[in-house]
This record gives structure tokens, sequence and C-alpha cells, in this order.
């Protein structure tokens, strides 16, 4: 049986590893074994953290959508109420754009939910 060198292959792996952490810091891009330990944690930091970016961004939301309803002198939780009382089905991405774009028609809503609230 014919011996097998492995040094290409060994080689191809730690060089797919030092690409993958460039732009790390201090040795964690250059030495196989550090940059080795690198990569795991900010694989496991950017799967994780792709589901945290979907909270943020219904955080991000919600403030906005908050924010517009103070200025029609409502808050959040009674537009919130008064709409699913009301059965407008908008979601808070949708409602924040509004607030942002097209403050007429964001208006528009919060009346629909102040009568909801007022019976």
């Amino acid at each position: 049986m014919p011996r097998v060198k492995r040094g290409v292959t060994t080689g191809h792996r730690h060089k797919k590893v030092l690409a993958l952490t460039k732009g790390h810091r201090a040795t964690k891009h250059s030495l196989y074994r550090r940059a080795h330990e690198s990569m795991l944690k900010s694989l496991s930091y950017s799967y994780i953290h792709r589901r945290d970016r979907k909270g943020d961004m219904r955080r991000l939301w919600i403030l906005r959508v908050n924010a517009a309803s103070r200025n029609e002198g409502i808050t959040y939780s009674q537009l919130m109420n008064g709409l699913n009382k009301a059965g407008v089905a908008v979601n808070r991405k949708i409602l924040a754009d509004m607030a942002v774009r097209d403050p007429e028609a964001f208006g528009n809503l919060v009346t629909i939910a102040k009568a909801q609230i007022q019976h």
C-alpha cells in the first residue's frame, strides 16, 4: 500500500480557515490553532446574531410606532389595542414605515384606534 502524505490537504484546510479569519486581531488571523478557535466563535456568533437581529428590528419598529403615536396623543399599547379591536391587521414593520413615510395614513389608523378605545 502506498504511503499517503497529507501536507497538501492540511495546507488547503489551514488556508481556508485563515481566509475566514481575515480581519481578526492579533494572532487570531495568522496562527492556525488560534485562528481555528476564533473562526468557531465567530461562526457561532454570526448564527446567534442573525436570530437576534429579528428581535432588534421588532424593538426598533415598536420604538418608532410609539414615538409617532405619542405625537398623535395616544400610547403604543393603546394604539395596538384599538387596532386589534377594530380588526385592523397591520404588522409593526408596516406601521413603523407608515409613521415615518406617510404620517397622514398613520394618523387615520390612530383615529380608528381612538374610536375603538372610546367605546
